[in-house]
């Protein structure tokens, strides 16, 4: 039986960078409580595994290979949504990448790389899904960004500074296509994802936060939850941390 106030029975959901990690963990939770579920990331075969998944549960899934720091894939994006389902009633802005770069051996083509994931391209989607959400029955959107926003860490300056400015984006998109459209942000510490692997063993269980260590990746699901749903009704313009106290 689901919960009331996270029932999502009806809706569709667009989740980017939604083959594995924190994304993978909300495509599963919002169809475990009724949404079909859009999952677009880079490789269409992590797109259509996930997508199986989705259909296992009785709900319907639709995989699309996007580079989500391209300008004109934003733009494929959303016309194929709409051009195969109609409407977007949740999407959530998840893909990013965070290399990590000594600052002065940072080269050009990278730094416009984190800066067109990370940014641009979920102000692109964001834009243009927010445009006809409002234009219809409203929505919800929600940016995927970073503690490293609110507290940058040496050597990822441009990962924290587009995550910075997706922070800013969510209060501006929020007063631009309000009241129906609600925009907010979940801000992660560091989580147990598949970068983890990279990790050496310390990092992996201990962190510099309140609770002394990383997430384990389903712990991002009730926040998501929150926002997704109508338990968030009176929430706009917000930046959720879940980061175990960074």
């Amino acid at each position: 039986m689901i919960d009331k106030m996270f029932d999502l029975t009806g809706k569709i959901a667009l989740i980017t960078g939604g083959s594995r990690g924190l994304g993978l963990q909300m495509v599963r939770a919002f169809a475990e409580r009724g949404a079909d579920i859009i999952i677009a990331s880079r490789k269409l075969d992590a797109c259509e595994a996930a997508a199986e998944e989705v259909r296992a549960m009785g709900r319907k899934a639709l995989a699309v290979s996007v580079n989500m720091s391209r300008w004109e894939d934003a733009e494929r994006l959303t016309n194929t949504v709409y051009r195969e389902w109609g409407r977007v009633d949740i999407l959530v802005n998840n893909a990013g990448m965070s290399p990590r770069v000594p600052s002065h051996e940072m080269t050009e083509e990278l730094f416009d790389k984190v800066l067109d994931l990370n940014f641009k391209g979920p102000f692109r989607l964001g834009a243009l899904v927010a445009k006809r959400m409002y234009d219809g029955d409203g929505g919800v959107i929600i940016n995927v960004s970073s503690s490293g926003a609110l507290y940058p860490l040496p050597q990822v300056v441009p990962y924290s500074g587009a995550k910075s400015a997706l922070n800013a984006m969510t209060v501006s998109f929020a007063r631009e296509y309000g009241p129906k459209v609600r925009v907010n942000t979940i801000s992660p510490g560091p989580f147990l994802t598949d970068i983890a692997k990279a990790w050496t063993e310390e990092a992996r269980e201990t962190a510099n936060n309140a609770l002394g260590r990383p997430g384990r990746p389903e712990e991002i699901v009730t926040a998501a939850l929150f926002l997704a749903s109508p338990a968030s009704s009176f929430t706009s313009g917000a930046i959720i941390r879940v980061d175990g106290g960074s």
